[in-house]
């Protein structure tokens, strides 16, 4: 949203200088290394770098001003000689300046939460509310404490609606994100054991904290549920506003009726709601996206949108990078799901690989990171999994990968561990076959994709559209 100088410096609740206050920001960033000339650039002292050492290159890429700790200024001894506002903290005048942006634009915030299939969810609730309104979604996976800001400072007055995604890997996250965005409507897609080692009483205490993004919804929002899932199923008991489940059972207002497995060419599903039924070809690999594609048909139909416009526009909807891909090796097919990973993201892949169509079925599953004393016996369970799901070959990287690897190797699967994502990358080179299959996926420090980038290099593959988590 392009405000002034003026509006800016007030709603942060900061002191303007050596700026002309009429002056218009056209946007905002906190990387001095994407800023747009025009943009307004925020000073964010992060865990790596501190932005007050790149005020210099955002001034010289065309930074209308600075947002600066006061503290910055005191230490400088000196002011600027160019446009600045003054603040006691950087990140918290950013999400200030958000919350009244979002408040000054005024209309409906629908926040997405999980442990799993956030994203996919998200740019699935936005697809189908594209048939009817014009939307603003978060981009990518922004959706931390200055990721989500950005995103609403985004925001025009033409938008109708906004959907964002709220992520946690602590217990009040959520309560703050939804202090700044304020959602209206809030969608929760499961409760898993992503980022179990911050949390000691357990996944109990992940739910509590997935449970914050209810708690903060008004009176008369709504509340869309997967009641498959057996602690999203119970967030609305305490909850006055409207409640919407979705789900496979008789327990959802709107629930799946059929699921054909296409293999590689996604899912054929019919849906149901009240009078309402229809069938649609989804483009996105494994029966665990059924849950993210009803939250966003449930959020279209409250949104008035008929049923069979919603299937229709998510017959569009394509695997995002590294998200359940489906890449062509010499004959070989390769799931590249690499963007991140927890236990059951990868249970619910495996079962997707099982189902496949092939010659022999390869995990290349990589280290799972922030589970915390589970952690061994998070792996092992994925590694028994794959074996008893008939995968063949299980090839672990890095970690606690070799937790995975034995519990492979003792329910019967052959199994390898690697160090890095270049020696998986080598061996699938060295003995992958045509009509093989192989999924990779790993928690994203663990830079799994770099195995598909060695296999790839040759030039000789080709990309075929699917699914994606």
């Amino acid at each position: 949203m392009k405000l002034t100088l003026e509006q800016i410096a007030h709603w942060c609740g900061g002191d303007l200088r050596r700026a002309d206050p009429a002056h218009p920001a056209t946007g905002y960033s906190i990387d001095s290394r994407t800023l747009e000339a025009g943009d307004l650039f925020f000073a964010i002292h992060g865990e790596r770098f501190d932005g007050h050492e790149f005020i210099a290159a955002a001034h010289k890429r065309g930074a209308v001003a600075a947002v600066v700790a006061r503290s910055w200024i005191a230490a400088l001894g000196v002011a600027p000689d160019y446009a600045h506002i003054v603040v006691e903290d950087t990140l918290v005048a950013l999400q200030h300046l958000a919350a009244a942006v979002r408040r000054y634009w005024g209309k409906r915030v629908v926040g997405i939460t999980g442990s799993a299939g956030k994203t996919t969810t998200k740019e699935a609730v936005a697809t189908v509310l594209g048939v009817g309104y014009s939307v603003l979604k978060s981009r990518g996976n922004l959706n931390n404490n200055y990721g989500l800001p950005l995103q609403l400072l985004r925001l025009e007055p033409e938008h109708d609606i906004a959907v964002m995604e709220m992520g946690m890997n602590h217990a009040g996250e959520i309560t703050a994100l939804a202090r700044i965005a304020a959602p209206n409507w809030g969608v929760v897609t499961n409760v898993g054991r992503a980022h179990i080692e911050n949390f000691p009483d357990g996944i109990a205490g992940i739910a509590r904290a997935k449970y914050e993004l209810i708690q903060s919804l008004p009176p008369d929002g709504i509340a869309f549920l997967n009641c498959d899932d057996a602690y999203v199923s119970q967030f609305g008991r305490d909850f006055h506003g409207r409640v919407i489940h979705f789900g496979r059972g008789p327990c959802a207002n709107l629930r799946v009726e059929q699921i054909e497995n296409l293999g590689p060419n996604g899912l054929r599903l019919t849906v149901h709601a009240d009078s309402q039924r229809a069938s649609l070809h989804l483009h996105l690999l494994g029966e665990h996206n059924v849950a993210n594609i009803l939250a966003a048909l449930a959020v279209g139909l409250a949104a008035e949108i008929p049923l069979d416009m919603a299937a229709r526009a998510l017959e569009s909807l394509q695997p995002e990078d590294k998200r359940g891909e489906v890449l062509y090796w010499h004959g070989a097919t390769l799931i590249n799901d690499c963007y991140n990973s927890n236990p059951e993201a990868l249970k619910a892949m495996i079962a997707t690989l099982a189902g496949m169509p092939a010659g022999r079925r390869i995990l290349v599953a990589g280290e799972m990171l922030e589970l915390g004393k589970e952690s061994p016996a998070l792996h092992a369970a994925c590694g028994k999994a794959a074996a008893e799901a008939g995968v063949d070959f299980v090839i672990g990287v890095r970690g606690a990968a070799g937790s995975m690897v034995k519990a492979a190797r003792a329910a019967g699967a052959e199994a390898i561990y690697v160090e890095t994502p270049e020696e998986a990358g080598e061996w699938l080179r060295a003995n992958l076959r045509e009509g093989d299959a192989a999924l990779l996926k790993a928690s994203r420090g663990v830079r799994l994709e770099r195995a598909v980038h060695l296999m790839l290099a040759d030039g000789e593959n080709s990309a075929g559209a699917t699914s994606a988590h």
